[in-house]
């Protein structure tokens, strides 16, 4: 094993003009189609100041932080290119310590591990992973790819379905005043009522709620017990510092910082309350999910 101390000092020797600091990977181009000419396209906005920020300024910040939340529009090919750049850019400041997905459940971190601990990857990843076909593959792969290929321990961050299954047909409050204050739960409702286009009964509401706190307090814990730097990738709403996984991780008494970035497509409202910081990114076409629910 080699020894981190000289593992770092060999880094910065090869880097020493460039005081211990990798250049930056090249940015991605958009892949997504709408939003190609409006202004916010590619901002990044330090949502505490109100300050535009470029992104070597955002992994010099990121690099500091020993926890950081990335949330993401699940099927926007751009949040996972510019996760992509993101991992490999702060893998250039200073060693990933973890990689945390919600993609990943617990009965696959056997596999996950099984597959870190070979000299070379199968041909077939997905296969040897189990990879659930609702998260596709040609926007994670690439992801679960850079973890594995170079050493980041690579993590499970959401319930099993199993697990999900229980906090449906028991729904409990968690212990925690920040995740149980009045406003957190309210919103929370409203999101689930939205999201299910308001075709879900009122009585089915609370067991939702509980599954989807649930799922934000098992990826708060994973991101305790991961080693540090941590970066969770996970949906927008589990990262957001206002509703989802900060709030368990207060409640849980985390020690140290916590750094929320939402990757949002052009148009969209982002407040001080909700991240950290805001990156803009091209808009996949606008489509009437609850008109295909109501089918």
């Amino acid at each position: 094993m080699r020894h981190p101390l000289l593992s770092g000092l060999s880094l910065c020797l090869v880097l020493a003009l460039g005081g211990c600091q990798a250049s930056l990977p090249p940015l991605p181009g958009w892949q997504s189609t709408e939003g190609r000419e409006h202004a916010q396209l590619g901002q990044i906005k330090d949502l505490a100041s109100g300050q535009l920020i470029s992104p070597e300024q955002l992994v010099t910040r990121l690099a500091a932080a020993p926890r950081v939340l990335v949330g993401e529009k699940h099927d926007n090919p751009d949040h996972h290119a510019l996760q992509l750049w993101l991992l490999q850019a702060l893998q250039g400041r200073r060693a990933q310590g973890s990689l945390l997905m919600e993609m990943l459940q617990p009965e696959q971190q056997p596999l996950v591990d099984k597959l870190e601990a070979q000299p070379q990857l199968p041909a077939d990843v997905p296969k040897a992973l189990a990879w659930e076909e609702g998260w596709d593959w040609q926007m994670y792969g690439p992801l679960v790819t850079q973890a594995l290929q170079h050493g980041i321990p690579l993590l499970a961050a959401n319930l099993s379905p199993g697990q999900m299954r229980h906090a449906y047909r028991h729904p409990a409050s968690l212990p925690g005043a920040q995740s149980n204050a009045p406003r957190v739960k309210a919103a929370l409702l409203e999101q689930v009522r939205a999201g299910h286009c308001g075709l879900l009964p009122e009585s089915q509401l609370p067991a939702m709620l509980s599954v989807q706190q649930q799922r934000d307090r098992q990826m708060a814990g994973q991101l305790l017990k991961a080693p540090q730097p941590a970066l969770l990738l996970a949906g927008a709403y589990h990262v957001r510092k206002d509703l989802g996984v900060p709030l368990h991780l207060a409640d849980l008494g985390a020690q140290g910082r916590s750094v929320v970035v939402l990757l949002a497509e052009v148009g969209e409202e982002a407040e001080a309350g909700m991240a950290d910081y805001v990156w803009y990114t091209a808009a996949m076409p606008e489509q009437d999910y609850c008109a295909q629910l109501r089918k």
